[in-house]
């Protein structure tokens, strides 16, 4: 009893609202990968929620989790549960003692990377949101990390700060050139600040009792009969395996990382439901290739700002107004692939209503050559020009009703584009949604339910 949602494509694809109406038939909902890089908006009656760390199931009063795969900044992390608890809900957060710490001078690393970057021209400037979550995974690959649960021993803390903050300190002063002791910076770097500001992050975390094994705790809940939901940050084409790198997130958002990112076994992720969510068009904040976006003319920059503006398609973590394309199909296979979804939701039909034109990319052509999947490349991937296939449009009606009525309210031009996307994906159509809010999805199949036929 265990449904995994992926994003499908470069993240900001709705994975929230899915999660939260699904979250209800949860008793656990579990982040698996990311960190506070990964802003999702969800509204329940009318209010709107945007967290960017706590589970999306929070607001649904189910047991939030932060895996082993997640790296976690505790100062969003306890701002989030405290501005939560200001609007009147009680969230319940755990947090796996083997996820790693954003530290203050990962932040600082982040962003001077990024502009090294951008003042070399032979670096590749990605894009990141800044909030350090690139240079926490280098510094857990590299084995120096600091864990959740090394802030909870206030001598190991200690030690680990003195080595991990030596190494950090002379790849910024060294590398990059920063001079520590004089910048605005010092105190990212300061072990003494650091040590007394995260041994009581320690002390809050022991206290409110929110630290657990992740991999034990998740598999006594399973072993109790409870309904386990996996929620992946961004999206398939940024992950740091299977995405246009090095335009990637520095985690797996597809479904093996919620193996991996959890600690339950491969067999009990598998042996449940993996949902792709799909944007009925595409989006993405940050550098690197979108072969169908639409900004050649000013015709196509009319109807991206069209598509922004309805979609509300601004970065919930930045603010960043979000680059525009018409779907990708090749992108959307090569998700479906990875994954294996066994179901898609389909999101933002809402959004393409009364437009001109609507056209969708079925496949790339390249140096004469046809391909149906994305280029394992970057280089070769943003040379590929996109070959359309041109649908029907279909007019704005009473979004709310069509909810209420169900699929066959949608119109039949909308019911044509939603079967062909989920045939080329070959998997069902579990949702629909024509709003940002839970009660303006249209829902053909609750996929706990399917899990347990």
């Amino acid at each position: 009893m265990t449904v995994t949602i992926v994003g499908s494509q470069l993240g900001d694809e709705g994975k929230g609202a899915l999660v939260d109406r699904w979250g209800g038939d949860a008793d656990v909902v579990v982040r698996y990968q990311g960190g506070d890089n990964a802003g999702h908006t969800v509204v329940e009656g009318g209010e709107e929620y945007k967290l960017s760390l706590v589970p999306s199931g929070a607001v649904r009063g189910t047991v939030g989790v932060l895996g082993n795969g997640c790296v976690v900044n505790p100062r969003t992390l306890f701002s989030e549960i405290d501005a939560l608890r200001e609007r009147g809900l009680d969230p319940d957060v755990r947090v796996a003692r083997r996820a790693h710490v954003i530290l203050p001078y990962h932040r600082v690393l982040d962003g001077i990377e990024e502009a090294g970057k951008a003042d070399d021209d032979s670096g590749v400037e990605v894009g990141t949101t800044g909030r350090g979550i690139g240079p926490t995974y280098e510094d857990k690959a590299g084995r120096r990390g600091i864990r959740i649960g090394d802030l909870l021993d206030a001598d190991v803390l200690r030690e680990r700060l003195e080595y991990a903050v030596s190494h950090n300190r002379a790849v910024a002063e060294e590398v990059y050139g920063l001079d520590v002791a004089d910048s605005e910076h010092a105190e990212a770097f300061d072990v003494d600040a650091l040590y007394d500001e995260f041994g009581e992050v320690g002390e809050r975390l022991a206290g409110d009792g929110m630290t657990v094994n992740c991999s034990d705790f998740l598999h006594r809940r399973r072993e109790a009969g409870d309904r386990i939901l996996f929620e992946g940050a961004q999206g398939t084409s940024i992950d740091i395996d299977h995405g246009n790198y090095p335009f990637v997130t520095s985690s797996n958002p597809t479904a093996g990382g919620a193996v991996v990112g959890s600690g339950l076994g491969v067999t009990t992720v598998g042996a449940g439901e993996v949902v792709g969510i799909v944007k009925a068009y595409l989006s993405r904040v940050g550098a690197g290739p979108l072969p169908t976006e639409l900004d050649g003319d000013d015709r196509e920059e009319s109807l991206a700002d069209e598509i922004r503006e309805k979609g509300g398609e601004f970065g919930t973590v930045t603010g960043r107004p979000r680059r525009i394309g018409w779907l990708d199909l090749p992108m959307l296979r090569h998700a479906s692939r990875v994954s294996g979804f066994t179901g898609v939701a389909i999101n933002h039909v809402d959004v393409l209503a009364d437009l001109e034109e609507l056209q969708v990319c079925v496949g790339y052509e390249l140096d004469g050559e046809q391909f149906d999947t994305v280029p394992t490349t970057t280089q070769r991937w943003e040379r590929c020009e996109p070959v359309y296939r041109e649908f029907d449009t279909w007019s704005a009606v009473d979004w709310d009703a069509v909810a209420e009525e169900g699929y066959g309210a949608l119109p039949e031009e909308t019911r044509a584009y939603v079967e062909f996307v989920a045939d080329e994906m070959d998997a069902a159509v579990y949702a629909i949604g024509v709003g940002p809010d839970r009660e303006e999805t249209i829902e053909l199949s609750n996929p706990f339910e399917a899990a347990d036929t």
